[in-house]
C-alpha cells in the first residue's frame, strides 16, 4: 500500500510539471538556465528582446553547424602517421635467389623440340629480306622428310599471325603458315614485311598472337605487340606453359638448377655456410629457388653490426650457356629480400643481379604499423579475408600478393575450368593445357585484361596491418678483375667439378654482398587523428565559445525537453478524456436521468391508486372498497447523482 501511494504521489507531481503550458515552461527555462542569451530575451525591453532573440538563434545555429562538422570528422576515422627511429639487434632478412632461366635447356629440350622448330620456321618467314624473294614453305605433317616436318597441330592451337596495316581502316590478317584449317577471308598468302632499309611509313606489319575460344572458332582476339620480340616471347611462354603443366612437379624440380651446382660459395659474417643452409622451393617463373634464413625450421639469424663484413656473401653460377633461347631473354640471378615465413613473389618485388659483376646491396629497414578497422581496411593474419589463400600449402604468412593471385586463380578455375600453371591450384582443379582445354589461352587473356575481375580481387583482398619493408641501395662492379680472373676461375672450377680445367667464365658467375647499411630501423606507425576525448573537448569548446554553455546547460536543455514531453502527454490524456465525455453526451441528448427517476419507473404497485371501475378482487363483496395500505414513499436519491467535475462549486471539497 505504501508503494502504491508513493507511485500515486509521484504521478501527481509529474502530472503537475513546471507549468501547464508550453509558454510557462519556456519562460521558466529562460529564467533559470545558465546559458547566456535566453535570460536577456525575457528580461530586456521589446527592442532588445528581438535583438537578443536573433543573436541567440544565430549562435545556436553556428554551434549545431560546428558540431555537425566535428562529428563528421570524428566518424571519418582519419589517422596520423608518425616516424620514429630505433636501434636494436635486428633479424637478418630472408634472402631468396633464383636463376632467371627456370630450366636447363639440356633437360627440357626433348619437350620443347617441336616448339623450337615451329618458332624457327616462323621467324624465317617473318624476317624475309625483301618482298620479291621466293620463299619455300616449310614441310608440313606427312612430308617425306620427317626430320624437318612441322607439327602444325601444335601451331594452330595458339598461332602467330601478321597484321597488314597498310590500310588502317581494313587491316588484313596474314597467316604465317598456310593450312586448310584457316577460315576463309581471314588469310592471305604469306607476305613478308618490308626490308630492313625501308622507311617507317613502309613498315606496316605487326606480329600478333591469335587466341580463339576453341579451335576453328571465329570468336578470336588478337594480342598486338609493337615489337616482334615481345610477341615471340609471349607466344613461347603460352605454348611452353601448356607443355610443362603436364610434367609432374618432381620432374620439373629435377630439370631445374640444383643448389650444389648453383651456390658455389657462402659466408655469413665470419661463419661459413653452404647450399645446405638454404631451403628449396619451386617457383613457376624461375624454377628452383633457394631461400637463406627463411625461419621455417630454425630460428632466424640476427645481425650484430652494420657493414658488408657482417652480411651475407654469395658466389653463384647461373650456367648461362644452358639457357632456353626463346623463353629467357634476360640472363642473371633473380633475388629478393623479405620477411621470414613469407612467400617470395620475385616477379613483383625481386631484382636482377648481372653476370660478371659483384653486386653490393645495402639494406634499410622500415616497419609499418597500420591501425585496423574502422581506421583502415587491413588484416592481421588474413582470417577475415573472403579469398581462400592458395599459398597456405607453403605454410607462409598472409600477404596481399598471395591474396590477389589466389583470387585470380579461383576465378580462372571457375570460369575457364582449369588453373594457370603459374599459381597454386585449388582443390580438385588441374592445370590448363592445349589438349584438355583448347580455349584456355583465350579465357586466360580475357580474364587477365578484365578490369571488373581485377577490381573484384582488389576489393576482396586487404593489406596487412603490420609489415616490414627492405629498402635497398645497389652498387655494382666488374668481378673478377682481368688480373685475378684466371686463378679465381681455376679455384671455383676445381671446387665444383674437381677438375683442373676451367669450366666457369665471366658470363655465368655472380657475386653478391647483402648487409645492413645502417644499424637502425624506422617505424612508421599510425594513430587515431580524432578520439572521443578530442570530440568532447571540441564540442564543449564550440558550445562555450558561441553561447557560454557547459555540460550542465545541456542537462538543463534535456530537462526542458522531458518536461515538454510530459506536458504533451498530459494534454493528450485530457483530450482523450474530453473526447470520451462528448461521445457519452451524444448518447443522451438531455441530462442523464437521476436515480430517483430511474427508481420511480419501477415503483411498488401498492402505492398506486386503482382506477375507477376496476374489478374487485376475488372474495371481496361487490360495492365494498379496500382501505389504502400504509407505507413509506421511496427516498429522493438526487444527492447521489454523479456530476461532472467542472460543475462542482468551489466549496465541493469542504462539503
Amino acid at each position: 500500500m505504501n508503494l502504491k501511494k508513493y507511485f500515486v504521489r509521484a504521478l501527481h507531481r509529474l502530472q503537475k510539471g513546471p507549468g501547464y503550458t508550453y509558454k510557462e515552461l519556456l519562460v521558466w527555462y529562460c529564467d533559470n538556465t545558465n546559458t547566456h542569451g535566453p535570460k536577456r530575451i525575457i528580461k530586456e525591453g521589446p527592442k532588445k528582446k528581438v535583438i537578443w532573440f536573433f543573436l541567440t538563434l544565430l549562435f545556436a545555429s553556428l554551434v549545431f553547424w560546428q558540431w555537425g562538422i566535428l562529428i563528421n570528422t570524428y566518424l571519418s576515422y582519419n589517422v596520423t602517421s608518425s616516424l620514429s627511429i630505433g636501434f636494436k639487434t635486428m633479424k637478418f632478412p630472408a634472402v631468396t635467389v633464383c636463376n632467371a632461366n627456370p630450366f636447363k635447356y639440356s633437360e627440357v629440350k626433348h619437350l620443347l623440340k617441336e616448339l623450337d622448330k615451329l618458332i624457327e620456321a616462323a621467324l624465317e618467314r617473318i624476317l624475309q629480306p625483301a618482298h620479291g624473294d621466293t620463299i619455300t614453305p616449310p614441310p608440313l605433317n606427312g612430308s617425306d622428310n620427317a626430320s624437318e616436318a612441322l607439327d602444325l597441330a601444335l601451331w594452330n592451337q595458339i598461332p602467330l599471325v601478321l597484321i597488314d596495316e597498310h590500310d588502317k581502316d581494313n587491316p588484313v590478317i596474314v597467316e604465317i603458315f598456310e593450312t586448310n584449317e584457316t577460315t576463309a577471308g581471314n588469310q592471305t598468302t604469306a607476305a613478308p614485311p618490308a626490308p630492313s632499309n625501308a622507311t617507317s611509313e613502309e613498315k606496316k606489319y605487326k606480329l600478333a598472337v591469335k587466341l580463339c575460344s576453341h579451335q576453328g572458332s571465329n570468336n578470336c582476339t588478337y594480342r598486338n605487340f609493337t615489337s616482334a620480340a615481345q610477341a615471340v616471347t609471349e607466344w613461347y611462354i603460352l605454348q611452353s606453359t601448356s607443355i610443362l603443366s603436364k610434367v609432374p612437379l618432381q620432374e620439373r624440380i629435377r630439370m631445374g638448377y640444383q643448389a650444389e651446382d648453383m651456390i658455389l660459395a657462402c659466408l655469413y659474417g665470419a661463419e661459413p655456410c653452404n647450399y645446405k643452409n638454404f631451403t628449396q622451393i619451386y617457383h613457376p617463373d624461375h624454377g628452383n629457388c633457394y631461400i637463406f634464413n627463411w625461419g621455417m625450421d630454425k630460428e632466424a639469424l640476427n645481425s650484430s653490426n652494420p657493414g658488408a663484413e657482417f652480411g651475407l656473401k654469395l658466389i653463384l653460377d647461373i650456367s648461362q650457356q644452358d639457357y632456353i633461347p626463346y623463353l629467357s631473354s634476360a640472363a642473371g640471378a633473380r633475388l629478393m629480400l623479405h620477411q621470414q615465413k613469407s612467400f617470395p613473389f620475385l616477379k613483383d618485388q625481386g631484382i636482377y643481379a648481372m653476370a660478371g659483376t659483384e653486386t653490393s646491396i645495402g639494406v634499410l629497414v622500415d616497419e609499418l604499423e597500420r591501425m585496423g578497422y574502422p581506421y583502415s581496411d587491413c588484416t592481421m593474419n588474413g582470417s577475415d579475408v573472403p579469398v581462400k589463400n592458395l599459398y597456405s600449402e607453403y605454410n607462409t604468412s598472409y600477404s596481399i600478393q598471395a591474396c590477389l593471385r589466389s583470387c585470380f586463380q579461383n576465378h580462372m578455375a571457375e570460369i575457364c575450368g582449369c588453373g594457370h600453371y603459374m599459381f597454386p591450384l585449388p582443390e580438385g582443379v588441374t592445370y590448363c593445357n592445349n589438349d584438355d582445354n583448347p580455349g584456355w589461352a583465350y579465357c586466360y587473356s580475357s580474364l587477365r585484361s578484365s578490369i571488373r575481375q581485377r577490381q573484384i580481387c582488389i576489393d576482396s583482398c586487404k593489406e596487412t596491418c603490420n609489415d616490414t619493408q627492405y629498402k635497398m641501395t645497389i652498387s655494382m662492379a666488374d668481378w673478377p678483375s682481368e688480373a685475378s680472373e684466371d686463378w679465381i676461375f681455376h679455384i671455383l672450377s676445381y671446387e665444383r667439378d674437381m677438375s683442373t680445367n676451367v669450366t666457369l667464365d665471366r658470363n655465368g658467375i655472380i657475386k653478391l654482398n647483402i648487409y645492413f647499411q645502417e644499424y637502425n630501423y624506422r617505424t612508421i606507425s599510425e594513430s587515431a587523428a580524432t578520439t572521443i576525448v578530442w570530440l568532447l573537448s571540441s564540442l564543449g569548446g564550440q558550445f562555450g565559445f558561441w553561447m557560454g554553455g557547459s555540460v550542465l546547460c545541456l542537462i538543463e536543455f534535456g530537462e526542458i525537453i522531458i518536461d515538454s514531453l510530459w506536458i504533451t502527454v498530459i494534454n493528450a490524456i485530457s483530450w482523450c478524456k474530453g473526447l470520451k465525455q462528448k461521445r457519452a453526451q451524444a448518447r443522451y441528448p438531455d441530462a442523464p436521468p437521476t436515480v430517483s427517476e430511474l427508481v420511480e419507473a419501477h415503483t411498488n404497485l401498492g402505492f398506486q391508486h386503482e382506477e375507477a371501475g376496476a374489478a374487485p378482487s376475488r372474495g371481496t363483496p361487490r360495492g365494498a372498497e379496500l382501505p389504502p395500505e400504509p407505507g413509506t414513499p421511496p427516498p429522493n436519491y438526487d444527492s447521489l447523482r454523479v456530476q461532472p467535475l467542472d460543475t462542482l462549486g468551489p466549496d465541493s471539497d469542504a462539503e
